[in-house]
């Protein structure tokens, strides 16, 4: 059944909790300025092309505004991205207009990633076919914190993907319309700009690709895609974002939109990122250094004492990346994960076992094999794997070092491990040295 075009106000998801700003926290009536009277001022400025742009229609990739030749460097993670469009309370129409109307916020950003993620600038995915810009991100923003996505306009993509729960749910399942369970665990939304398939079996081949599937799934979301664009088509201030951002609302600049948020949300640098940059400095010699080689030595040692391992972790570093723990086997790379898929054995004894990628490739050698997770921020990300079935990280461990559950399609990187109890607990430790911040994500502003 589509839902009503009316679509209800913007209301605050009870999943989502405040980053602590008063923006967002008062009701509707409170915004800046009443839009009594602003429908022709609204239209003249969503309708003003960008500044040295040709306002030809686009795929849902390119801004249909885009202006040629002009980016602005930004460093992905930085909270400034996510503040939102300034103000107070739900998002009036000509607030949106005059944000629209600012050419800086649709120049082409070029990204840094953080240090350690830093080493994986080559991998980063989508953006030859989807550019980021200020406006498309913050439109991506607005998407993932509404609701009104859904078809009883509840559940939002923040519902399984909570910034508060390590961008995913801290439960064995996924929780969707009229309380739903899925099949599996709700996999991390973040450093997924490394990354081109997505879920947990890599049955969408991109992050737009993703985005759009749980909207029209019977259990996440219950929408179909045609009555989500018709919602969103009759709130205005989206309405003019998409004409503005697109040049027109279809469920794949919906995809877009909300992609290139997602793939601004980074984890930051973790004291494991800061060992590693002084381990590499330090052997140099400090004497030999001057201006701003000095400068860079000293900031590294610096960083790696505000931002300490411990004894247990660096053992845990040493450990993880040695031959004897095997976990650099799937674990590689700027963010810890292969981005293939294995068997390790999880579920597998069920009668009627999960078979993962198989069920996309239809190829038998599948059976069983899901996609590597990332070790970064993983502390923050309970239960663990595809189907939550691990509670913890010593568990996650554990099930490592007994050599997984014997199954015919059981992984060859999979073996038993000869790990003591200190080595287990070090491997946990530096697991933990691996977390670092988030970004600050404004998350109450939706359009009226």
């Amino acid at each position: 059944m589509l839902l009503s075009l009316g679509c209800a106000p913007a209301t605050k998801p009870a999943a989502n909790k405040g980053t602590g700003s008063s923006a967002g926290s008062s009701s509707a009536d409170d915004s800046a300025s009443s839009e009594e009277g602003t429908e022709p001022l609204v239209k003249q400025i969503a309708a003003a092309p960008i500044k040295g742009a040709d306002a030809s229609t686009s795929d849902s990739g390119k801004d249909a505004n885009e202006s040629p030749g002009k980016s602005e460097k930004v460093m992905l993670g930085d909270s400034e991205l996510f503040a939102g469009i300034p103000g107070q309370g739900s998002l009036s129409v000509e607030e949106i207009a005059k944000w629209l109307a600012d050419p800086d916020n649709h120049n082409e950003l070029e990204i840094e990633l953080p240090l350690g993620l830093s080493a994986g600038i080559t991998q980063v995915k989508g953006l030859d076919k989807n550019p980021l810009t200020r406006a498309k991100i913050e439109l991506g923003r607005q998407l993932y914190f509404d609701g009104r996505l859904s078809a009883d306009e509840k559940v939002s993509c923040a519902s399984c993907h909570n910034p508060d729960e390590g961008f995913t749910a801290h439960s064995q399942f996924g929780k969707g319309i009229k309380d739903q369970l899925g099949g599996r665990n709700s996999p991390v939304a973040y450093n997924r700009i490394l990354s081109d398939e997505q879920f947990w079996d890599g049955r969408a081949s991109s992050l737009e690709d993703q985005a759009v599937g749980p909207i029209a799934n019977a259990i996440e979301m219950g929408n179909t895609h045609e009555a989500c664009v018709a919602c969103l088509g009759a709130i205005e201030g989206y309405k003019i974002q998409f004409e503005k951002i697109f040049g027109e609302l279809t469920i794949e600049t919906v995809g877009a939109a909300l992609a290139a948020f997602e793939r601004t949300i980074v984890t930051g640098p973790s004291p494991y990122d800061y060992h590693v940059q002084w381990e590499a400095a330090s052997k140099q010699d400090p004497d030999d250094l001057e201006g701003e080689a000095l400068a860079k030595f000293n900031d590294a040692k610096k960083a790696a004492e505000d931002h300490p391992m411990s004894e247990s972790a660096v053992r845990g570093f040493k450990l993880f990346f040695s031959e004897k723990a095997n976990c650099t086997a799937c674990h590689v790379g700027a963010n810890l994960a292969d981005e293939k898929y294995h068997n390790l054995g999880i579920g597998m004894a069920a009668a009627k076992p999960d078979i993962g990628r198989a069920e996309v490739t239809k190829d038998e050698k599948d059976t069983g094999a899901f996609k590597t997770p990332t070790i970064r921020n993983v502390a923050l990300s309970a239960p663990y794997m595809h189907d939550g079935s691990i509670k913890t990280l010593d568990e996650v461990v554990e099930w490592y070092a007994k050599g997984g559950h014997p199954n015919p399609h059981l992984s060859d990187k999979i073996k038993k491990l000869d790990l003591t109890d200190q080595d287990k607990k070090d491997l946990v430790e530096f697991m933990n040295a691996c977390t670092g911040p988030f970004p600050e994500i404004q998350r109450e502003r939706l359009p009226k």
